[in-house]
């Protein structure tokens, strides 16, 4: 059974409420269909009821019966809402005025109804911008405990099967932040971790805090600054098994790290990867992905503390389907 797969099935054994509030665009619809059919997860659409039936008769969609379709016009729940998001707003100088059209917004519907419990995570996308997805959820669901960076986690596959688990790496940041400082880092490399466990499945996440030098054979601050994080790392999840700074090399193939980094736990046996900036890291994952013919998987978004996930505007039906039961993963882990 191949990853995806497997990540199919552990939504499966314990569905979670994944919300999507771009019900109206055509592979998001035909993407929750095709979750209900499968029973992956339980669906909240957010739209229009007449219009999502008509656009699932439109798409011979048969399953879209069993998904619940909250309209944000005529939401029972909306005074509630507003009200809420007005408490949680108030330093902000929102007004209740405000807070009524906000909740009509779905993007933010979608987070007010997983704050009040009504659900577990929320996956948009298709047709909105990253920053249009993050900003309520870092509104209204915020981050988690002892968390203030979001960043995102990728799955690697590659063919290379010597490599992390049968080939299978979990890489961080890709998607987020430019230039994290070493408390950011320490966050990303503790997340990161964390989605290798949730969603790849990894029982002993491997933690290389890469970089240019391995330890100590180069020196310059940005060198000291994942050395750094390291130890913020090691302080906060005392538990996880990392270690840096180590070269890529280093930190994959078990001869070099045994030449490089000798008596390190991780040299040579790292299956989580943390990037020591952005821009490394979106290059790096890229040129595995082109060049190594590597499947790639995400970005994840990590460190809010309910699951809301951010859709390529040119993703596929398949795309929010595995999205979907990523998410899920994440939510079953973020109730711990």
């Amino acid at each position: 059974m191949d990853l995806l797969q497997q990540i199919v099935e552990r939504a499966k054994s314990n569905k979670q409420r994944i919300v999507l509030p771009e019900a109206l665009e055509e592979r998001t619809l035909t993407a929750a269909d095709r979750v209900l059919a499968d029973d992956v997860a339980d669906i909240i659409l957010i739209g229009n009821p007449g219009e999502i039936k008509s656009l699932a008769d439109k798409l011979g969609l048969t399953h879209v019966g069993k998904a619940t379709i909250i309209d944000p016009e005529n939401n029972p729940k909306s005074e509630e809402y507003a009200a809420l998001l007005t408490e949680l707003r108030k330093k902000k100088g929102m007004t209740i005025e405000q807070a009524r059209e906000l909740v009509k917004n779905p993007l933010y519907l979608g987070c007010m109804i997983i704050k009040t419990e009504g659900a577990d995570g929320q996956i948009s996308g298709a047709l909105s911008t990253t920053g249009d997805t993050l900003r309520p959820a870092l509104q209204i669901i915020k981050c988690a405990p002892g968390i203030s960076c979001v960043s995102g986690g990728l799955l690697l596959i590659s063919k290379q099967k010597q490599f992390g688990e049968d080939g299978v790496l979990v890489v961080g940041d890709v998607a987020v932040t430019p230039m994290p400082d070493a408390n950011q880092l320490a966050q990303i490399a503790v997340c990161t971790a964390q989605t290798a466990k949730s969603v790849a499945g990894f029982a002993e996440p491997r933690v290389a805090m890469l970089s240019f030098s391995t330890k100590g054979s180069a020196k310059h601050e940005v060198v000291d600054k994942v050395v750094e994080a390291t130890r913020l790392a090691k302080e906060a999840a005392p538990e996880l098994k990392i270690d840096g700074e180590l070269q890529a090399d280093a930190a994959l193939v078990p001869s070099v790290g045994a030449k490089k980094a000798p008596g390190s736990d991780i040299a040579g046996k790292a299956n989580v990867l943390v990037f020591p900036n952005l821009e490394v890291g979106n290059i790096g994952y890229k040129l595995v992905q082109r060049l190594g013919d590597a499947i790639a998987i995400g970005p994840i978004l990590q460190g809010i503390a309910r699951p809301v996930n951010d859709l390529s505007r040119g993703c596929s039906v398949d795309d929010i389907y595995y999205m979907v039961a990523i998410t899920a993963c994440q939510a079953m882990d973020a109730k711990g």
